[in-house]
């Protein structure tokens, strides 16, 4: 797919550093029916952010950001991301930002804009990825902005912390999709996980590193491949997933999962209580990452909550083939309250 040269703009906020922004589509990059990707400096590491809609806010009241699950490629996201945006009548911008360092820089920049605030502030790991999108905020989201936020799996984690670390944010509503909030490494998928991300994670190097040297049309076929067995494969998806074929991206995320296994403990019964009227949870019936008891023990503790069990056999990784029927479900739970938010 051929981007255009990235044009480089300056901003004067501290901490911000370059901006680099692409379009993705082939018609110019004021045509927001297009996906606009810019990749930046955020606490000293490289972002992407994926964006529908006006790509930078000004007087507008109201944003959709997602926050994505791990490894977090915001490519994974984008029909879900232009479903949303175009079921609302390009109403409202939604945006996502990547984790730190779960993207390839630009071949103008480097994963690390300063190594010494990505060290002190453990950039990569749980707790300075919930940082990171805190300062994302503060840098690039004007605070009188209301903000609908949307994550996917450690995501919800990360939103939860935001909420309760940063009360003052204006968030109007939060939509937990297949919510890793809790318990992660006694869950099916941990028991078989946790030992591999940490304490094996470092043998899983050489062969990506391998893998990055091939051709990207080799790489592509792998990828696809790999996901032979989904019938409706989202085709937006495989470029994200030849771009994680990557030491650096491939490294940060393991590590992030690594700590994801050992600090995702007890579920956050006091944040979820404080902000319960504006928080949808959707479990998945078939998840190995937050199980059916999961679901059932939050809904017993917190009877009023808007908490949902999923009936139509969607898979945790939403985005691979029913990016667009997840959308459709937001907009069907949330549209009515959009009249009082505006």
């Amino acid at each position: 797919m051929m981007q255009h040269q990235p044009r480089q703009v300056y901003h004067p906020t501290k901490g911000i550093g370059k901006t680099f922004v692409f379009n993705m589509g082939s018609s110019a990059i004021e045509d927001m029916d297009e996906a606009c990707t810019e990749h930046l400096y955020c606490c000293g590491a490289v972002t992407e952010v994926l964006k529908f809609g006006t790509c930078n806010l000004h007087s507008r009241k109201l944003l959709f950001l997602i926050i994505p699950g791990n490894p977090g490629v915001v490519g994974f996201y984008k029909t879900f991301m232009q479903t949303l945006y175009l079921t609302f009548s390009r109403r409202y911008p939604v945006w996502a930002v990547s984790h730190a360092g779960h993207c390839k820089p630009p071949d103008t920049m480097d994963m690390i804009d300063d190594p010494s605030v990505t060290a002190s502030g453990d950039v990569f790991g749980l707790n300075g990825q919930i940082e990171h999108k805190l300062a994302f905020l503060r840098e690039h989201v004007s605070r009188d902005t209301c903000l609908v936020l949307i994550g996917h799996s450690i995501g919800c984690y990360i939103i939860l912390e935001m909420m309760k670390r940063d009360p003052e944010l204006q968030v109007r509503k939060s939509v937990l999709l297949f919510p890793t909030i809790e318990r992660m490494a006694v869950t099916p998928q941990g028991r078989v996980m946790t030992p591999v991300l940490c304490r094996l994670r470092y043998v899983a190097y050489l062969p990506i590193f391998l893998l990055s040297m091939l051709p990207d049309v080799l790489k592509t076929f792998i990828v696809k491949l790999v996901f032979r067995g989904l019938r409706s494969l989202d085709q937006s998806t495989v470029l994200p997933a030849v771009s994680l074929v990557n030491v650096d991206t491939a490294a940060n995320a393991m590590y992030l999962a690594s700590q994801e296994m050992l600090d995702v403990l007890e579920r956050d019964n006091f944040t979820i209580n404080q902000n319960l009227d504006k928080l949808v949870f959707y479990y998945g019936a078939k998840d190995h990452w937050c199980p059916v008891e999961y679901y059932q023990e939050i809904k017993r503790d917190f009877p009023n909550g808007d908490i949902r069990l999923c009936s139509r056999g969607i898979r945790h990784a939403f985005v691979l083939d029913a990016g667009k029927e997840v959308a459709d479900m937001i907009v069907e739970w949330i549209h009515g309250d959009l009249k009082t938010w505006r």
